[in-house]
This record gives C-alpha cells, sequence and structure tokens, in this order.
C-alpha cells in the first residue's frame, strides 16, 4: 500500500517537512509529490503526542548538512522513500550543535535502518574525511557528505553527554551503559594499559572505541595547521634544502643538509655500508633536485652531490634503551649548495600539525602534512588499527599489534604521527606549524592489508634536539674540530638554550 507524501525541494536539495523555518528566510520552496510507503504514525509520537521529538532551540543552535541520496559501496540504498532520487540528489538534514550524527539522522526520518544497524560513517564529498555516527555535528555545516561502510563489524557505541541525550530521556530505550558509572575521564585514563584486554574481549573494545571517535575529531581539526598558504610557501624555499640519498645510483633514503656542507639522515640507511674506519666501501651521493620524472626536466642533475666521508654515525641505544639513528655526510661539494635547516631548528613541540618532505619510496620530493599523537593517545591508534584488520582472514597478528603498542609507551620520547611517508623516506625533515625542523622522520609498524596494500599503524621521528646533542659529544670524542667549528658557526634562535640546557658550550670549549 501506498500513499503520496508531499517532499519539500530547497536549493535543490530536499528538506524534511519539520525543518525549522529559522533556517529559510525569505526563500522559494518547491513542492513536489512522490509516492511512499504507508507508515504506522502511531509508532512514530511519543510521549508527548508530537511525531518526533523536538527541542527548544534558537537557530544560532543549528546546523544543516547536505547527504547524497545515494550511499557508497555495499550501502547504496539508504533512503526510506527510493522515489526521493528521481527527484535530487542530495538531501539537506539539519541538527542541534552538540547533537551526535545519529540522533540527526534518525530524527530526519528520511533514512533507512540499515544505516544505523550497520557500521556507517559520513565521508565528505570533497576531502573523503570520515565523520562517524557518534561524532558531533558542530562542524557539519554546510558541507555534502555521502553515506559509507566503514566496515562489517558493529557499529560502535556512543558517549553519553551530547545534547541529544535529554531527547533520549524522553523515549527510553535499551542503551548499553559506560561501564557503571565509569566516567569518559577515567576510561581515558584505562587506555594505555589495557591494550592486551582490547585484544581479548569484545565489551573492552566497545568502550575504547567510543574514545577514538571523539580524538578523531580533534585531529581532523588539528591536521589544518599545516596547510595555510604562507606555511606552505615557506616549506616550498626549505625544500630546498632536501636531498634523496642514493647508494652506487640506487635510492636507500632521504636527508637534509643541516649545516654547511653536512647532511644528516638515518645511521640505518648506510649502516650496510659503513665500516669503523668511517670509509665508505662505495661510492654514495645525495640529490637535492630530484623532482620530477622527466630526466630532461631543467635542473634536474644539478644538484647532484658526492658523499666525501661519514663524519658522524650511531646506530644503537643507550643505557636508558632510548635508540639513536643518524649519519651526519661530510659532502665534497664543488658546487653551491642550499640553505642549512640547522638555523630552523626547534624544540618538539606537545601537538598540533607537522609536515614531512622526503623521498618515499625512492620517488620524487614530496610533502606530507599530518598530526601529532600524543604519548596518551597512541595505543587508541594502535587499538583502531587493530580493529580494522579483524576479518574472516587474520593476514596480521594481534601479537604485532602488542609489540606496536608496546615499543610506542615504551619510547615516549619519540615523536609519532600518522603518515604516508614509509620506505625511503628515512631521513626526511619534520617541521612544526612555525616550519622549524623539530624531528628526524625515521621508522614506522607497516603491514599489508587484505587487498595486499601496505599500510601502517602509526610513524616515528627522533627528536633532533637529542640527535644534535649526540652529534657535538661524539665530534669532540673524535676530535673532529674542523667538523665542530662549523657547526658553532651556524647560529640558530635556539642555538643558546640548546647549548646550555646540557652544559655543551663547556664540553666543546674544552676541546677546541
Amino acid at each position: 500500500e501506498t500513499e503520496e507524501q508531499n517532499k519539500r525541494v530547497h536549493h535543490g536539495r530536499a528538506i524534511s517537512s519539520h525543518c525549522p523555518c529559522s533556517l529559510i528566510k525569505d526563500e522559494c520552496l518547491t513542492v513536489s509529490y512522490v509516492k511512499t510507503k504507508t507508515v504506522d504514525k502511531q509508532k512514530q509520537i511519543g510521549s508527548n503526542g508530537s511525531v518526533r521529538p523536538r527541542r527548544k532551540a534558537s537557530s544560532c543552535e543549528l546546523v544543516m548538512f547536505h547527504v547524497l541520496t545515494i550511499g557508497g559501496k555495499n550501502v547504496m540504498k539508504i533512503l526510506r522513500t527510493p522515489a526521493l532520487k528521481a527527484i535530487v540528489q542530495e538531501i539537506t538534514v539539519y541538527a542541534y550543535k552538540g547533537e551526535k550524527v545519529k540522533q540527526a539522522l534518525k530524527r530526519d526520518g528520511r533514512f533507512q535502518k540499515t544505516i544505523f544497524n550497520k557500521n556507517c560513517a559520513l565521508s565528505h564529498t570533497g576531502t573523503h574525511v570520515t565523520t562517524e555516527m557518534s561524532n558531533l555535528v558542530d562542524h557539519l555545516d554546510g558541507k555534502t557528505y555521502r553515506i559509507i561502510l566503514l566496515n562489517k563489524a558493529n557499529p560502535p557505541e556512543s558517549l553519553p553527554g551530547s545534547l541529544d541525550d535529554s531527547v533520549k530521556n524522553k523515549f527510553p530505550k535499551q542503551e548499553p551503559n559506560l561501564n557503571g558509572n565509569t566516567a569518559p575521564e577515567e576510561v581515558i585514563r584505562e587506555i594505555p594499559h589495557s591494550f592486551k584486554c582490547v585484544v581479548k574481549g569484545k565489551k573492552t573494545v566497545s568502550k575504547l572505541s567510543r574514545v577514538q571517535n571523539l580524538l578523531r575529531v580533534e585531529y581532523g581539526q588539528n591536521v589544518q595547521m599545516c596547510t595555510e598558504v604562507k606555511t606552505m610557501k615557506k616549506l616550498m624555499d626549505l625544500s630546498n634544502s632536501v636531498c634523496h640519498v642514493r647508494i652506487k645510483g640506487s635510492p636507500v633514503g632521504s636527508g637534509f643538509l643541516l649545516f654547511d656542507k653536512f647532511v644528516l639522515t638515518n645511521g640505518h640507511v648506510i649502516k650496510d655500508i659503513y665500516n669503523d674506519n668511517r670509509q665508505l666501501d662505495v661510492e654514495i651521493t645525495v640529490h637535492f633536485s630530484y623532482e620530477s620524472l622527466d630526466p630532461m626536466e631543467k635542473g634536474q642533475e644539478s644538484g647532484v652531490v658526492e658523499v666525501e666521508e661519514v663524519a658522524g654515525f650511531e646506530y644503537c641505544p643507550d643505557v636508558s634503551g632510548h635508540m639513536y639513528d643518524w649519519a651526519l655526510l661530510r659532502l665534497s661539494a664543488d658546487q653551491k649548495l642550499p640553505d642549512g635547516l640547522l638555523k630552523h631548528f626547534g624544540f618538539l613541540p606537545q601537538g598540533g600539525g607537522v609536515c614531512i618532505i622526503g623521498h618515499p619510496y625512492g620517488g620524487v620530493k614530496k610533502i606530507d602534512p599530518c598530526v601529532i599523537i600524543p604519548p596518551d593517545n597512541r595505543n587508541q591508534v594502535v587499538e583502531k588499527s587493530y580493529h580494522e584488520n579483524q576479518g574472516p582472514i587474520h593476514l596480521v597478528t594481534r601479537q604485532f599489534f602488542e609489540g606496536v603498542a608496546e615499543y610506542v609507551q615504551r619510547n615516549s620520547e619519540v615523536l609519532t604521527y600518522q603518515s604516508c611517508f614509509y620506505h625511503g623516506s628515512s631521513g626526511s625533515p619534520v617541521f612544526d606549524k612555525y616550519c622549524r625542523v623539530v624531528a628526524m622522520h625515521s621508522g614506522g609498524f607497516t603491514y599489508p592489508d587484505a587487498r595486499g596494500d601496505m599500510k601502517s599503524v602509526i610513524e616515528f621521528g627522533y627528536r633532533l634536539s637529542d640527535t644534535i646533542e649526540h652529534i657535538i659529544v661524539q665530534l669532540v670524542e673524535r676530535g673532529s674540530l674542523d667538523v665542530l667549528k662549523a657547526y658553532l658557526a651556524c647560529s640558530y634562535p635556539h642555538h643558546q638554550d640548546m647549548m646550555n640546557d646540557r652544559d655543551l658550550f663547556f664540553f666543546c670549549n674544552n676541546s677546541i
């Protein structure tokens, strides 16, 4: 049995019949009629007699976002009225600030139950950034999304505390609670100590997933810190000092000119061809201008410089277990070199955005803006990767993820983030939002997914301040006074702080 139902069209998008008038000011609406299944309105009536729960709210508390009428793969049919797709390509949903996506879509009334029973999310049509059902709607205003299926797992539960809880109280529903009276803050404190419990039981998994959803929103907002035009312009200039490291012509890693004619890269990049007498067994070259695959492009070979010797090298942990992984290469520079990045040195930030510049997979020079993962949030990232890789066939073992979790918690002094820079990018400089070099990109934990594509759980970089300290100490111990003088001749804003904090001035002055 069917009945005709009117649909209001606003700016080419269908709006619901209960859309607040405050969102439509002095504008014309087109009213169309489509066939729809008869709905038992008694099922929709709440205890107060209204068809849908409503709350008093001023227009400033409202947001409007748009959803494509066709969903993504495996969840294409999302509307209760399929005929609506013949009239419009998008529908407009209104919501109250502080409300979750799931509650807004449910109140709208035009979506099938399928999207709430499956682990669906909103995917931005331009950036493809996902917003899960348990995220807040505050940042969705004016944007367009497609409903997609994240995976075939059950959807994560929501944290209490958003504005829609007041509505739920009027319409009682059996909802799982957050482990009795446990507050969200207590759950966050539990996470670093409970990863092994997470991978053993689903109850803990759902509890932690809710915290991850909140953190994902925060990450999405912070990533904008490294994408301002003025920042990118400055980074483009600084990228001239980043180089491609090759052994006998084959790419092995990345690096950057630190000061004078000395390039810094990771020790593991050259460890197989370096011997104890600091001599190189084979030829190493660095390429500052490898930015195009076209060998005929102007300037491609102008930045090729041979490495004369290894001025310093360390690839081992210290007595406390902290790993040091660096190599200082002296160039036999017969040509003009770019500026050293030591003058742009900075200490490690606590959070926000960073940018990595290097040669991932041995390819052309690239830049990757990403977000710092603070030590307290590292386990959530590992857990998220573990849950996303649960399926009928386990390509990656539980022990792998437990090992990653243990490493990132034990090595709290490293900088962690998520990046697409994998093999071949070791030695790349990591810049903070002020374009200061704060770390050297050094590694990550990669694994193949079900399709054979390479994925990574988390990546890390060693603090540049720690590396510089060990460089200075080793130069003094080896008696490499010419290199030490070249370093001291390079003035940079934090030079005084760096030397005083570690008593390096006294150490150097007694050696020169």
